[in-house]
């Protein structure tokens, strides 16, 4: 990721892509969003999301920054993310991140009681003993 001006605003890329960038005209954050989504998004919650007439072609939904809400902000920027990566750098980024999350401990389980032997095994007699 990096920091760069486009158009005289901080704008975030992610590979060399646009990521999420503030729309000085708007006076508000625009994310990447598949047009579909963005259908259901403004629909759901206009009061949060919208877009203007310049952004109506495009895969993208403007979200009022007083509503905005970080889980979701960050969920989408983690999917724009994955999206725009290369394969062999999302294989890497997956594998580290397999290995960090913590593994499940094992319980502490009972100690198992020996069986006691079958009756069949207490009538055998010893081999040895049969020499007398």
């Amino acid at each position: 990721m990096e920091e760069v001006t486009s158009h005289g605003q901080p704008t975030l890329k992610a590979h060399g892509k646009l990521w999420v960038w503030w729309s000085p005209h708007e006076d508000a954050p625009v994310f990447k969003v598949p047009i579909e989504e963005r259908e259901v998004l403004v629909e759901a919650e206009p009061e949060t999301f919208f877009f203007t007439p310049h952004y109506r072609g495009y895969p993208l939904v403007l979200v009022r920054p007083e509503k905005l809400d970080l889980d979701w902000a960050r969920a989408n920027l983690i999917k724009v993310w994955r999206a725009q990566a290369p394969k062999r750098l999302l294989k890497v980024y997956d594998d580290v991140a397999s290995e960090a999350k913590p593994r499940p401990t094992l319980r502490s389980q009972p100690a198992k009681t020996p069986h006691k032997a079958s009756s069949a095994r207490r009538r055998t007699r010893n081999p040895m003993s049969s020499h007398r």
